[in-house]
């Protein structure tokens, strides 16, 4: 039998893409399946993306290209980011990668070492902590309640810092809660940071899917010191409806992007050529398509939460942005992973167990699907916890 690398065995599969993998097989074998599971937009990319993709396609852009990306993706990512987030980032503090989870990868593998301890506010996206363990770094986990709105304080974060702390993880708007920061808030934070001069890596990706009026902040924005010690990393996953295009990006200081350059270089070097073009489409061209989409989620969001809210026994905060409802369980009797599995099976419901977020008395549900969907599942989810109680 082969010998695996140990680092192999201290990393746990991402149960996300296994529900939801199982989720669609039970699709194809025919069986009505309600999946809330994917973090995936139902919506096709906008056609004005996919044509900038196929021109550059018809005037030969499929050749290799410059391992941080095309120049002019990076400049329109540049543009982006000092109109929209007013951070001023050139080019040359650009790499693009092959989706947001990439750029995370390559930062963290660019950064941490053995003995270095990043912070983690739980509950979080799953694979922040497996990319810190694969890069022999140590996860620092700082649990975080429903209600606080499953968001770090900065007495918690100060807390947590010690002499080996590097990195502190940044998700706002948050997966799998849909917590959104508040500028006062992330001004705490921000304090925290440069008092203690470490490193901040600012998740994001949702920040264009917001609502009741809520807006973004982004943290590398609120003055010099705090930008000196900021690392963006976003893509085109989830605002545009390009998760299978696979293009993200990191925005930070030079020395960090060179050697992310360095990394990418000898592994999967650049982006797909083309599909670059579209992303530069995205940016450049009409956002009628995201407020169309956003339209959408408003009214699923509305009807999932108040179907939440009529079920006995269970409950969550409001999300103010993503996707994503983070559904307390814990009167169920069940651990989050029998919960999901339980429902799949008996209801044909699809949800993501929250031990997987790093809290396992909680599951997620994604409104990232179709109101009919949405309305068949969430009743079945009713009836399947009444079944409980």
């Amino acid at each position: 039998m082969t010998k695996l690398a140990s680092r192999i065995s201290q990393v746990i599969p991402s149960i996300t893409l296994a529900i939801s993998a199982k989720a669609k097989a039970m699709k194809e074998q025919g069986l009505d399946v309600c999946s809330f599971s994917a973090g995936e937009p139902d919506f096709d990319t906008p056609q004005h993306i996919k044509l900038a993709a196929k021109k550059a396609l018809d005037e030969g852009k499929t050749k290799y290209g410059a391992a941080v990306g095309e120049l002019g993706l990076r400049q329109a990512i540049s543009h982006k980011l000092k109109n929209d987030n007013y951070v001023n980032y050139s080019a040359e503090n650009i790499i693009v990668t092959n989706g947001g989870k990439h750029s995370l990868f390559n930062l963290i593998f660019a950064l941490i070492e053995a003995g270095d301890e990043v912070i983690i506010p739980t509950p979080y996206w799953l694979s922040y902590p497996e990319m810190v363990t694969l890069a022999g770094g140590k996860s620092v986990f700082v649990e975080t309640t429903a209600e606080n709105s499953y968001k770090i304080t900065p007495a918690q974060l100060q807390e947590a810092i010690t002499a080996k702390t590097k990195l502190f993880v940044f998700n706002s708007p948050s997966n799998p809660t849909g917590a959104v920061y508040t500028k006062d808030e992330i001004e705490a934070l921000a304090k925290v940071i440069v008092d203690n001069d470490i490193l901040v890596v600012s998740d994001e990706i949702y920040e264009k899917i917001l609502y009741d009026g809520v807006t973004h902040v982004s943290i590398g924005s609120l003055n010099e010191e705090i930008f000196k010690r900021t690392i963006i990393s976003s893509g085109f996953a989830k605002a545009y409806a390009m998760t299978g295009w696979r293009v993200g990006y990191i925005a930070a200081d030079t020395q960090i992007i060179n050697a992310m350059k360095t990394i990418q270089g000898h592994s999967t070097s650049n982006v797909c050529t083309f599909a670059q073009y579209g992303a530069i489409a995205a940016l450049e061209q009409s956002q009628e398509c995201v407020a169309t989409m956003l339209e959408s989620f408003i009214e699923r969001r509305k009807y999932m939460f108040s179907a939440i809210e009529s079920i006995s026994h269970v409950s969550c905060p409001l999300p103010y942005g993503a996707f994503y409802l983070f559904v307390d369980i814990s009167s169920m009797g069940l651990k989050s992973l029998d919960f999901c599995e339980k429902l799949l099976s008996e209801e044909k419901v699809a949800t993501i167990p929250g031990v997987a977020f790093g809290n396992d008395d909680c599951i997620r549900l994604s409104y990232a699907t179709d109101m009919n969907t949405i309305k068949k599942g969430m009743d079945r989810l009713n009836k399947f916890i009444t079944s409980l109680t």
